[in-house]
């Protein structure tokens, strides 16, 4: 139950402050800080522009271009997904994982996928192995990968009756997320959301449909957020399974992150070049 003494929910949208197709937000809860990736161009354009910014929790832009694609010894064309491992920061882009320092944003080793196509979200364990989706082109299929944390050759992830997430038919994997229950996937083509239990089990969410998801939140046992391009809107799902709009009227509703302390989800407009930041109760 709500208290009505607390007032509205927070919220606030930050735009015009340069922002360029931002895709993905991420809370750096050890610095208390979001970082934006802006793709700044084509997604899957090579093109050495894209960067990384850093705003603070009130909306104010601290960096534009703190980690900047355009600066000598940086390759970042593309930013999508992001993660923080320990000290080490994790993008998502095109056909490579990048690495930076967390604090300071210096570039570290890239892993590059002969196979990569169009990679996406990323998300990461407690203790520190990867997940990362590559939602795929005309010509190649999407795929889900699992990536330990001290190897350097990613595996498709396999379901306990050995299907292994990687084809076609798959619907564009975009956003994941992995807490204790499992891993969510949410798929951008066919606008689905499945869950994959420990123990492999595939768990179907939301059916296939026209929603066009993109990020995925999970609350653990409060339910998830998923953000939807088809119906410009960001949901909570309960549950119980039910599905309510948190947020309606917003425009490609990109990668969310989310505040664990604030309870606050953050929502990129990938078409409107802005944030917006909205406590979730």
């Amino acid at each position: 139950m709500v208290d009505e003494n607390l007032g509205p929910p927070f919220s606030l949208t930050v735009s015009g402050v340069g922002f360029s197709i931002p895709e993905s937000v991420l809370h750096d809860s050890a610095s208390d800080i979001y970082l934006v990736a802006n793709i700044n161009g084509a997604a899957a354009e090579k093109d050495g522009n894209g960067f990384i910014s850093r705003v603070s929790p009130q909306g104010v832009v601290t960096d534009l271009k703190w980690i900047d694609g355009g600066s000598s010894g940086v390759t970042l064309n593309g930013p999508k997904g992001m993660t923080i491992v320990a000290d080490t920061l994790f993008v998502t882009d095109i056909d490579c994982i990048r690495r930076f320092q967390r604090e300071t944003g210096a570039p570290l080793r890239d892993l590059c996928l002969e196979e990569g196509a169009f990679l996406n979200d990323l998300t990461s364990t407690s203790g520190g192995d990867l997940y990362f989706s590559d939602s795929g082109t005309e010509g190649s299929p999407g795929a889900v990968y699992f990536l330990r944390q001290l190897a350097e050759v990613p595996q498709v992830v396999a379901l306990a009756d050995g299907t292994i997430l990687k084809g076609f038919e798959l619907g564009g994997p975009n956003g994941l997320h992995v807490d204790d229950s499992g891993l969510f996937v949410a798929t951008f083509g066919s606008g689905e959301l499945f869950r994959v239990t420990p123990q492999g089990e595939r768990l179907q969410l939301l059916p296939p449909s026209e929603m066009g998801l993109d990020g995925v939140v999970s609350l653990g046992e409060e339910g998830v957020l998923v953000s939807s391009w088809g119906d410009s809107a960001v949901y909570w799902i309960q549950p119980d399974g039910t599905v309510q709009p948190l947020l309606e009227d917003v425009e490609a509703p990109a990668d969310l992150g989310f505040d664990l302390g604030r309870r606050r989800v953050l929502i990129p407009h990938f078409l409107t070049n802005e944030l917006t930041i909205r406590e979730v109760r």
